[in-house]
C-alpha cells in the first residue's frame, strides 16, 4: 500500500509531461502529414538496402557491372517516388552525385549526409511513436497507484466502521443462530453426501448452478456423464472413492467398466474430496445484511432440497436476526472482535480521519489527472 500521507504529486507531473510530449509529437507530425512522412520513411528504406547492396562492389576499382546497375536502379528508384515527397530534392540531387566514372566511399558518406535531413524529418514518426508508449506506460502506473489509493481508502472505511462498533454490544444474540445453522446444515451434507447416490449428489450441486450465490464450484463435465449413465453413480460418492484405489481386477468384480470408473472418479477426488457444505453455511462474523438477505433466501430453496426441517428452522432463525433492526450493530461488534488485529487496534485509537482524507484526495487527484490528461 502507498503512504496515505503522501501526495502523488510527481506521477501527475508525469503523466501532464507525457500528455504534452504526445500533443507536441502529433503536432510536429500533422504539420508535414502522416502519410508523407510514412512515404519519406519508406523510400529512406528503399535507399539503405540499394546502398548496402551495391556499396562495396561499386566503389573504387570494383565490379564495373555492379556500378551500372547501381546507378540504373537509383534513378528507377527516385523517379518512382511522388512530386510531394518531402525532402524529394535531396534525393534527387543524389543522381548528380553518383553520375560519375568512379565511385568511392566518401561518395556514399555525401549522400548520407544530404540525406540527414529527411530522416530528422522522417525520425518525428518514431518520436511520436515513443511518446504514445510512454505515455501508455505512465498511464498505467498512475493507474496502479490510483488502485492502491481506492484499496487504501476501503481499509481505512472499514477501519473505520469497526472502530465505530459497539464492542459491548450482545453478539451472542447472533452468534448463537449463526452458529446451530451451520452446525446443523454441516452435519446434513455430510449425511447426504456420504449416504446418498453419487448420482442424487451430483445432481444437486448441478441444480445450484440457478443460485449463483450459493457458489458450489461446478461439476466437472465428464463426472456428471457417468454417475448419471453408470450404475456405479447409485454408490454414495465415499464408496466410489474406494472403489477408484481398487486395481481393475479386483474393481471388475463390484462395477462395470471398471477402468472408466477408475479414470473420471480417480481424476476428479480432488473435486469430490473438497465437495461439502461450505457454499451452504453463513460463516462468523456474518455478511453485512443487505449482501446477506438475498443470499439467505437462495439457501431457503437450496438447502430444502436435501435437509430436513430442523435445518430449515435454523435457517429461518438466522433470516429473521437478519431482519432485525440490531442486526448491523451485532454484525459490525462481532466483526470487530474477530477481525481487528492488535496493530488496527492502535490505528483506531491514533485516529485514522487524517489518512482517511490523505487516501481519498490522492485517489481523487489521481482519477481527475487520468481524466485530464
Amino acid at each position: 500500500m502507498p503512504d496515505a500521507q503522501a501526495a502523488p504529486d510527481g506521477l501527475v507531473a508525469d503523466l501532464e509531461r507525457a500528455s504534452d510530449a504526445v500533443a507536441d509529437a502529433e503536432a510536429s507530425v500533422e504539420d508535414v502529414g502522416e502519410a508523407r512522412l510514412r512515404a519519406l520513411d519508406a523510400a529512406l528504406d528503399d535507399l539503405d538496402r540499394l546502398f548496402a547492396q551495391y556499396e562495396d562492389d561499386a566503389t573504387g576499382t570494383g565490379d564495373f557491372q555492379s556500378y551500372i546497375s547501381f546507378q540504373d536502379d537509383l534513378v528507377a528508384l527516385v523517379e518512382e517516388f511522388d512530386d510531394d515527397l518531402p525532402e524529394r530534392d535531396a534525393f534527387e540531387s543524389l543522381l548528380e552525385l553518383f553520375k560519375k566514372k568512379r565511385l568511392s566511399e566518401s561518395d556514399f558518406a555525401e549522400a548520407r549526409s544530404r540525406l540527414s535531413d529527411a530522416r530528422d524529418l522522417a525520425g518525428r514518426l518514431g518520436t511520436l511513436e515513443a511518446a504514445r508508449s510512454e505515455y501508455g506506460e505512465v498511464r498505467k502506473r498512475v493507474q496502479a497507484r490510483a488502485d492502491e489509493y481506492a484499496a487504501e481508502v476501503e481499509d481505512l472505511e472499514r477501519l473505520e466502521r469497526l472502530g465505530n462498533a459497539d464492542l459491548d454490544a450482545p453478539t451472542e444474540e447472533l452468534r448463537e443462530p449463526v452458529q446451530r445453522y451451520d452446525d446443523a446444515v454441516r452435519s446434513a451434507f455430510a449425511d447426504f453426501r456420504e449416504n446418498e447416490p453419487a448420482r442424487d449428489v451430483l445432481a444437486f450441486v448441478e441444480t445450484t448452478e440457478s443460485y449463483p450465490l450459493v457458489g458450489f464450484d461446478p461439476v466437472p463435465d465428464d463426472l456428471a456423464d457417468f454417475v448419471a449413465d453408470n450404475p456405479a453413480g447409485d454408490e454414495p460418492i465415499p464408496e466410489l472413492l474406494e472403489y477408484a484405489d481398487y486395481s481393475p481386477s479386483k474393481l471388475d468384480h463390484f462395477v462395470a467398466e471398471p477402468r472408466t470408473l477408475k479414470r473420471v472418479v480417480g481424476g476428479n477426488r480432488t473435486y469430490l474430496d473438497r465437495l461439502d457444505a461450505a457454499p451452504l453455511t453463513v460463516g462468523w462474523p456474518p455478511e453485512r445484511a443487505d449482501e446477506l438477505r438475498y443470499r439467505l433466501d437462495e439457501l431457503v430453496s437450496v438447502v430444502d432440497r436435501f435437509a430436513g426441517d430442523d435445518v430449515l428452522e435454523a435457517l429461518h432463525a438466522v433470516r429473521r436476526r437478519v431482519r432485525a433492526d440490531d442486526y448491523e450493530r451485532l454484525r459490525t461488534a462481532a466483526a470487530a472482535e474477530h477481525e481487528l488485529t492488535d496493530e488496527e487496534r492502535r490505528r483506531i485509537e491514533d485516529g485514522i480521519q487524517s489518512e482517511l482524507a490523505a487516501a481519498r484526495d490522492a485517489e481523487a487527484e489521481l482519477r481527475d489527472a487520468l481524466e485530464t490528461y
